[in-house]
């Protein structure tokens, strides 16, 4: 086998460390935490999957137009710079806004969340597994969904978290601080609670904004 030089074998070299660079740049992969597997009362368990299985929503969480127009453009142009397509980025927000309320969250620090969970990338996975925009561990697919259902689809993913998360802080009495150190799988660290919350405070906050109640 021919030998290459040394400058030749240093820019072979170099060329390949580059390559290697540049995929794990492009690797749509999540470095946050997840969540850990825990057994659930089987009534608990029942009402989790009966939260998860109602697919399509009914109507609009919003009020009225008004408040869905003010809300959507706002986050909107919020968004815009991680988002592009104008269509994609109403579908999501609309769909993060109807999940959210449907389980009692802030639309708003779901945001906070999905931001900090996967930079708002569709195709996240994380190291531990976790998938898509809220990161959602597949253990969560056999405990309380069904075997059709693809944790990359926007509104499944969307619906899992934010019924994962709603199931947080029941458990914790409300205790957002806990809630989220329990969905990142990392309860009692405060990085990432903290890093949520100046998430949704920096770049969501929305002041006409309430968190529905349960």
């Amino acid at each position: 086998m021919r030998r290459l030089s040394r400058p030749a074998a240093q820019a072979r070299a170099a060329r390949a460390c580059a390559a290697a660079l540049c995929l794990a740049l492009a690797a749509p992969a999540a470095q946050a935490g997840a969540q850990k597997y825990e057994p659930l009362a089987a009534s608990v368990q029942a009402a989790l999957s009966r939260t998860v299985s109602d697919r399509a929503p009914p109507r609009s969480a919003f009020v009225d137009s008004a408040e869905a127009s003010n809300w959507l453009g706002e986050m909107s142009r919020r968004l815009e710079r991680r988002i592009p397509d104008p269509d994609s980025r109403a579908e999501f927000l609309s769909a993060v806004h109807y999940e959210a309320s449907r389980a009692g969250l802030d639309p708003q620090l779901v945001l906070g969340l999905i931001q900090v969970e996967s930079g708002f990338r569709k195709y996240a996975v994380s190291s531990a597994g976790a998938r898509g925009f809220m990161q959602v561990m597949p253990f969560w697919v056999q405990l309380i969904g069904g075997s059709e259902d693809n944790l990359f689809h926007l509104r499944t993913n969307l619906r899992y978290g934010c019924t994962i998360l709603r199931h947080y802080l029941d458990i914790e009495q409300g205790d957002l601080y806990r809630a989220l150190g329990r969905y990142n799988g990392s309860l009692g660290q405060p990085e990432y609670p903290n890093m949520v919350r100046a998430a949704w405070q920096k770049n969501w906050h929305y002041p006409r904004q309430t968190i529905a109640s349960r």
